[in-house]
């Protein structure tokens, strides 16, 4: 493991220093002594930094009696292991006999995100309440358990304000889609399109859709910020389910939302109806898909329902949006009725 930061500093060096005073002053601390050691194990040799306070006075990590300080640098937990968190560990000089660790986040950004003074809180919380993180039990060392706790909790906290980014700028592009319609600068009206949701380049590496696939892409629905967009496609085999999804899901403009492909299919092969669904984390809304199509008596379809989160709980509501996504996309596509919807292969969208 690489001992030094990106600075160059060898905190590995710094840190053994630093165990072998504690070691020399204060034996009866070995618990203490072997759980960082642990700790530099499991995170790298470079992820304990012996704490510095602001970086411009001396070292204060630890005087005799006193409480032991030191900084974590870890990545948080997939997918979202690009983003690193730094963490202040306070070990009062009374534990782990009687009193259990203080966390605190140092970074002020997690990825592009300012850090909330609710999440700050939630940290500092850590070992307070059950509720926010870990129990704490006398004379057990603890440290591992809450940092974990806190890079989970961390990584929930980013993927939200992710989320709540793509879905606000879903709501923009649709907002400038009303405003200004495909073709309305031409003289001759054209007939109403799905929205596309456009990718950059840099971004735009996907798999292949199985041949004779095309994806229906519905307007999407905005509620509370949150986004539902629904896509639907005519499947003549169980085996094209997969490989759909997996086209979608090689989109980092989908993969990155909080349930990326909520999904539903049913297709007859000879005699047999085949049908399967997948919640993907949204519980029962596969389920509810299912029995849309189920009840709209449609066979031979695949509906996707992308859903972002817009950083609001929206109760049950979530799952009529999830209906009415499927169903906008079942609509567009022809798939209901083509005799009510003469026009629909003129509207069709690709994803």
């Amino acid at each position: 493991m690489e001992s030094t930061g990106d600075d160059g500093q060898d905190y590995a060096v710094e840190l053994q220093g630093f165990i072998a005073e504690v070691s020399v002053s204060e034996p009866e601390r070995a618990d203490v002594i072997a759980e960082l050691e642990a700790l530099q194990s499991i995170y790298g040799d470079a992820a304990i930094r012996v704490w510095k306070g602001n970086g411009n006075g001396p070292l204060r990590a630890w005087s005799p009696g006193g409480p032991i300080r030191y900084e974590v640098v870890s990545s948080l937990s997939p997918p979202h292991e690009a983003t690193t968190v730094r963490i202040l560990v306070t070990l009062p000089a009374s534990y782990p006999s009687t009193s259990p660790p203080q966390l605190q986040l140092l970074s002020k950004y997690i990825g592009a995100f300012p850090v909330t003074s609710s999440l700050f809180g939630d940290v500092l919380r850590t070992y307070l309440s059950s509720a926010h993180g870990v129990e704490f039990r006398p004379g057990e060392v603890a440290v591992f358990d809450g940092l974990e706790s806190v890079k989970e909790r961390v990584g929930a906290w980013f993927g939200e304000e992710r989320d709540r980014e793509l879905a606000m700028e879903l709501a923009r592009e649709h907002g400038r889609e009303r405003e200004h319609p495909p073709g309305s600068g031409s003289s001759t009206p054209k007939p109403k399109e799905a929205i596309v949701v456009s990718v950059p380049r840099e971004l735009d590496v996907q798999a292949e859709l199985p041949e004779g696939i095309e994806l229906i892409v519905a307007e999407p629905l905005v509620d509370r910020k949150s986004v539902f967009v629904g896509r639907a496609c005519r499947i003549t085999h169980p085996s094209q389910v997969p490989p759909v999804i997996a086209y979608l899901m090689s989109d980092r403009r989908i993969s990155r939302a909080a349930h990326p492909v909520i999904h539903a299919w049913r297709c007859q092969v000879g005699n047999v109806l085949h049908q399967d669904n997948d919640d993907d984390g949204e519980s029962a809304a596969g389920g509810r898909i299912a029995h849309l199509l189920q009840i709209l008596d449609v066979n031979n379809v695949l509906v996707i329902v992308t859903r972002y989160f817009g950083g609001i709980l929206l109760g049950a509501d979530r799952f009529k949006l999830i209906n009415q996504a499927a169903r906008d996309a079942l609509e567009l596509g022809g798939f209901l009725d083509t005799d009510d919807h003469p026009t629909a292969k003129s509207r069709k969208g690709k994803k």
